[in-house]
């Protein structure tokens, strides 16, 4: 492939998602948006509607998926113990830098970035990217924030309902009914243009206050999930083409849901949103340079 064509393609995977994030920016710019109900309605609704409806296909075989889940996990937590001696160079609190560090937006932005840069056929390796990480937020980043927390409660999130029904559905090997299925289909394809789209209104918050630290974060978590899958790699080994999935993982900017995580424990919130936001917006820098290796 040429460098002429490999740029195409690079454009061709983050234009549709950049327009989608600055379209969302600037109509929040002009009428501030309140994404909260949206939002609430996608984690709940659209995004199980997404899961299910990619893990109940008779195409999902979650075995073909393993090598891949163990990388995604060596990586999430590979990056917290890479970050977290920084953390006193740094002079913050490590339940403030780590967490950010290791969870990833694998959902609004790895999804739509996974399938434009690979075609419709990753999409299941796009979502089960995202519920590695998900489930790793949901247990150890919790864990990690407040010892006390009650694990058990994950089972009661709709994403990891859908997702057990999924796997036996899978396992099963059940088909589900047309009608259905075509219903659960159109909501679960809402999921991914609204993830943008919140990720877009989000951006109209961005606090310049902790610049600098946002600005090392933006490096720092790309940089240490990358050297965790380049050190996966050479040393464990993996095929050409996960490798290839596991590095547009570990090259992504923080989950806004740290944000939001860090703001229910009143873990320095502030601080928290300069980390998520601005390297968010260094993602588009980042990236691009990752695809380009990649393609």
């Amino acid at each position: 492939m040429d460098t002429s064509t490999i740029f195409l393609q690079i454009f061709n995977t983050v234009f549709p998602l950049a327009s989608i994030v600055l379209v969302a920016f600037f109509y929040a710019r002009v009428r501030p948006t309140d994404m909260t109900v949206a939002n609430r309605i996608n984690i709940s609704v659209f995004c199980p509607a997404l899961i299910f409806s990619v893990m109940a296909s008779k195409d999902f075989h979650i075995a073909q998926y393993v090598d891949l889940i163990i990388a995604a996990t060596v990586v999430v937590l590979g990056s917290g113990l890479l970050v977290w001696p920084l953390c006193k160079w740094l002079k913050i609190s490590p339940k403030t830098l780590v967490p950010p560090m290791m969870f990833n937006n694998s959902g609004n932005l790895g999804i739509p970035l996974i399938v434009l840069a690979f075609g419709e056929s990753a999409l299941p390796i796009a979502v089960v990217l995202f519920l590695t990480e998900n489930l790793l937020h949901f247990t150890v980043g919790m864990y990690l924030l407040n010892p006390k927390t009650n694990l058990l409660n994950v089972l009661k999130m709709p994403m990891i309902i859908a997702t057990i029904l999924g796997l036996v559905w899978s396992l099963q090997g059940w088909t589900v009914i047309p009608a259905v299925k075509v219903s659960v289909d159109m909501m679960g394809q809402i999921a991914i243009p609204l993830m943008l789209f919140a990720l877009g209104v989000r951006m109209t918050n961005v606090d310049f206050s902790e610049w600098k630290l946002g600005v090392i974060s933006g490096f720092l978590c790309p940089l240490s999930g990358l050297i965790i899958a380049a050190i996966w790699y050479y040393v464990v080994g993996m095929s050409p083409e996960n490798f290839a999935y596991l590095l547009i993982f570990a090259c992504l900017p923080p989950a806004v849901l740290n944000y939001m995580v860090a703001e229910l424990y009143q873990q320095e919130p502030h601080k928290v949103a300069s980390i998520v936001l601005i390297s968010n917006l260094m993602s588009v820098g980042i990236i691009p340079c990752v695809l380009f290796y990649v393609l």
